[in-house]
């Protein structure tokens, strides 16, 4: 195989592996989990400000 080949090769499995991240970040199922996840960080600074008080 020359090596124009194997960088189309390349670039459709960088591409097939881009979309299927994005289809899985935005699928529904895990809209909560990450909804969670965002809220973390406020989480912590209401543990420390109860720990403070």
């Amino acid at each position: 195989m020359s090596s124009g080949v194997l960088q189309g090769i390349g670039t459709i499995l960088a591409m097939t592996a881009f979309i299927s991240i994005c289809v899985w970040a935005y699928s529904a199922k895990n809209k909560k989990s990450f909804e969670e996840a965002a809220q973390l960080p406020f989480l912590d600074e209401e543990q420390g400000k109860k720990n403070h008080e």
